[in-house]
């Protein structure tokens, strides 16, 4: 294991905190813990690792709160840490959360702390790469943890730092992520109140800050349909019931959800077959035909409808075809919308014009990517916003995205990502002790 370096003490202690000036002094500490909050996360992204598999990045969080003096809980949901910083003031249970994993992804970037690593997914051996950004997140939070340490005397409530693991999904047969937190009882004991979270995005503009109250990002489902009808010799198809034929039938028919059964006018959806398996020879009409799929809403009434319409066409198309359709839904993964309190938001959104600047916070639209951020939202009031990490004047159409090799963070953004966090907190808190 490759011993991870912290900056000398001196170098990052700060003045005592004053309750008429935090943000001034949360700028102050923001900014000269920036190398250490880069150097954190240069050392997560050199060495990443998988969903349920974050034990080294556990390890290292677990021991840097403790440092702090923060009470911390190893094992959450299998990998993920959770530490309690009490205030020595009376108030409100304030929750920041950043997810640990990363992907299998082989990475293409040329930094010198690129990652190497190999590890087995689902059998195969894959390169893993922090991919999405979450050693960016891991690393912010980090530094938000020193400074509101740092002010814990003054702290009217308490902050309760989730570092969570298994975000973009748990390995096969086994629960995990934020779902699986909630489970065990992270917003439990003591009970939190509100909850805070942010994404590092590839193509927003570093030193900007994107929203959006309400559904901001999407629910999804994935899901399984089976097609079975007989299986025939290719040159005498009039003695099959063909599987395919009725699966390219179905699959065109779904399409009619979004255009037909959704009020665009409202929210977006998707419904998208990204697999599709069945025989293996051209003059053989199969038995059986799989296809696999996902859809994404922004409104839970629109996931129900989805959900509804997709067992209505597969069943009835099959059944007009003299064939059978089985549909699993979810099949395997399922995260509501990632719903960020609209009364909330405007109570919070000038912390985040005061943090940034009002001209670099923006109101975004909904996409059909999804958070499991979504969970803890299900069960308490949050918002979870998207921090710049585009390099100035970059062409976010142009800019590599997400889950791809070539994933590029600017990091002269987390400064700014560790300053809200501190602020949403802080200034939630003032609201809550008046």
């Amino acid at each position: 294991m490759k011993k991870l370096y912290f900056l000398p003490f001196a170098l990052i202690c700060f003045p005592a905190f004053s309750q008429t000036s935090y943000k001034a002094q949360v700028g102050k500490q923001a900014d000269a813990l920036e190398k250490q909050v880069i150097a954190w996360r240069r050392d997560f992204h050199e060495h990443p690792e998988l969903g349920n598999h974050e034990v080294r990045t556990s390890g290292i969080v677990a021991s840097y709160l403790k440092s702090l003096g923060i009470e911390v809980k190893t094992g959450v949901a299998k990998t993920g840490v959770v530490g309690i910083l009490k205030g020595g003031k009376p108030g409100p249970v304030v929750a920041l959360r950043a997810d640990m994993d990363g992907l299998p992804v082989t990475e293409r970037v040329n930094v010198p702390f690129a990652s190497k690593v190999k590890a087995m997914y689902n059998g195969q051996e894959v390169g893993v790469m922090a991919a999405c950004g979450h050693d960016s997140h891991v690393a912010i939070l980090m530094g938000v943890a020193k400074i509101l340490s740092s002010m814990k005397s003054e702290l009217h409530g308490t902050v309760k730092f989730i570092f969570q693991p298994a975000e973009e999904g748990a390995p096969a047969g086994e629960e995990g992520g934020a779902a699986l937190m909630v489970k065990e009882g992270v917003l439990e004991n003591p009970k939190v109140d509100v909850i805070f979270g942010l994404h590092i995005n590839s193509q927003t503009e570093v030193g900007k800050i994107a929203y959006r109250p309400g559904g901001a990002m999407a629910a999804v489902n994935d899901f399984k349909i089976t097609v079975k009808g007989r299986q025939a010799h290719g040159a005498y198809p009039w003695s099959s019931v063909d599987p395919v034929v009725t699966s390219a039938q179905i699959i065109m028919a779904l399409q009619t959800i979004v255009s037909r059964n959704l009020n665009v006018t409202e929210n977006g959806g998707v419904v998208t077959i990204g697999s599709i398996n069945g025989g293996n020879r051209s003059n053989i009409i199969p038995e059986q035909v799989e296809m696999m799929g996902t859809i994404r809403n922004l409104s839970a009434p629109d996931e129900k409808m989805f959900i509804e319409r997709i067992k209505t066409i597969v069943q009835n198309t099959a059944a007009a075809a003299g064939a059978t359709a089985e549909v699993k839904i979810p099949y395997s993964t399922h995260y509501p919308v990632t719903y960020n309190d609209p009364v909330l938001t405007e109570k919070m959104l000038p912390t985040l014009q005061a943090t940034a600047g009002a001209e670099n916070v923006l109101l975004r639209p909904a996409v059909t990517g999804a958070e499991d951020f979504s969970f803890y939202e299900e069960k308490v009031p949050g918002i979870f916003f998207f921090l710049g990490g585009m390099p100035k004047g970059g062409n976010p159409l142009t800019a590599p995205s997400h889950h791809t090799p070539d994933f590029y963070i600017d990091e002269s953004g987390f400064t700014l990502g560790v300053k809200a966090m501190c602020n949403l907190t802080l200034d939630y808190m003032a609201m809550k002790s008046k």
